[in-house]
């Protein structure tokens, strides 16, 4: 049973690397559209750095929980258990 649990961890820890890297890959293709299109049409006016910067912001966050929290997730697993215990109460 430890094994499925390991397995399972790890592979929840890995899909949630892919998905921030998938993230990564779409903010770098949307935002060198938005820069090359900024510049070619509207050269005067560089407007493109602030969806740059706000999707960045999101991209920051998405980073750090995926790499910094990933292993400490232990407490979302313990908030999960308590509350399948509360609702197997109600039941019984």
């Amino acid at each position: 049973m430890e094994h499925n649990d390991a397995y399972g961890t790890a592979r929840r820890h890995v899909e949630r690397k892919i998905g921030f890297q998938v993230h990564l890959a779409v903010y770098l293709v949307v935002n060198t559209g938005l820069l090359l299109f900024n510049v070619l049409v509207v050269p005067a006016r560089i407007w493109a750095f602030w969806p740059l910067f706000g999707w960045g912001i999101g991209l920051l966050f998405h980073g750090v929980a995926v790499f910094l929290h990933a292993p400490g997730a232990a407490w979302k697993e313990r908030m999960i258990e308590n509350e399948l215990k509360k609702h197997q109460k109600k039941e019984a």
